[in-house]
């Protein structure tokens, strides 16, 4: 019988982020993965063959606990139209943390660089496209409010511009206001 496996996954993937965020994706190794989570390079291959795995891994968390913040958002929800939108622009309501930035960053780079992680990013917005257009009743106001969350959110998860509290609290109102919009009915 073996031994019980202590080290737990989400440590690890924890480590990858602090050094992705520190370094940046070109930084990362699977040494300073290790030294980061205070374990053995050993036990981070146990889990993560290569450099690419560790990536892979953050992206698909960071995908997970997306998806689980919408769908918790829309939970809050009066059922009826444009949930799909209106989950997202309650999420957006909240700046993004600190915290996580720096990696979103670095993480963009990998993204763009990476054909699979891109494929699995332009995937996950088809998805969320597709619904959005499917539960609004103005599906194109519903579309041209998630191009202009997608933007805010850019422009603040890179690091490329912040708005101060109420101009950014007026945007998101600004942007509920677009779900139901019907545009070239001047």
């Amino acid at each position: 019988m073996g031994r019980k496996r202590v080290i737990d996954q989400e440590a690890i993937l924890d480590a990858g982020e602090a050094v992705v965020a520190r370094d940046g994706v070109t930084g990362l190794t699977l040494e300073a993965v290790a030294k980061q989570a205070g374990i053995s390079k050993a036990a981070v291959i146990y889990d993560y063959k290569s450099k690419q795995a560790v990536i892979e891994a953050i992206v698909e968390r960071a995908f997970r606990a997306d998806g689980q913040q919408h769908e918790q958002a829309e939970a809050t929800l009066p059922t009826g139209d444009s949930i799909a939108i209106r989950g997202r622009i309650k999420v957006a309501a909240q700046p993004p943390p600190e915290a996580f930035k720096p990696v979103a960053l670095n993480l963009s780079a990998a993204l763009t660089l990476d054909p699979l992680l891109r494929k699995r990013m332009q995937d996950s917005q088809a998805v969320a496209i597709r619904r959005i257009i499917a539960e609004s009743a103005s599906p194109r106001g519903a579309i041209l409010a998630y191009l202009a969350l997608e933007g805010l959110k850019f422009l603040e998860y890179l690091d490329f511009h912040h708005f101060d509290a109420d101009e950014r609290a007026a945007i998101i109102r600004e942007i509920g206001w677009l779900v139901n919009a019907t545009p070239g009915t001047d």
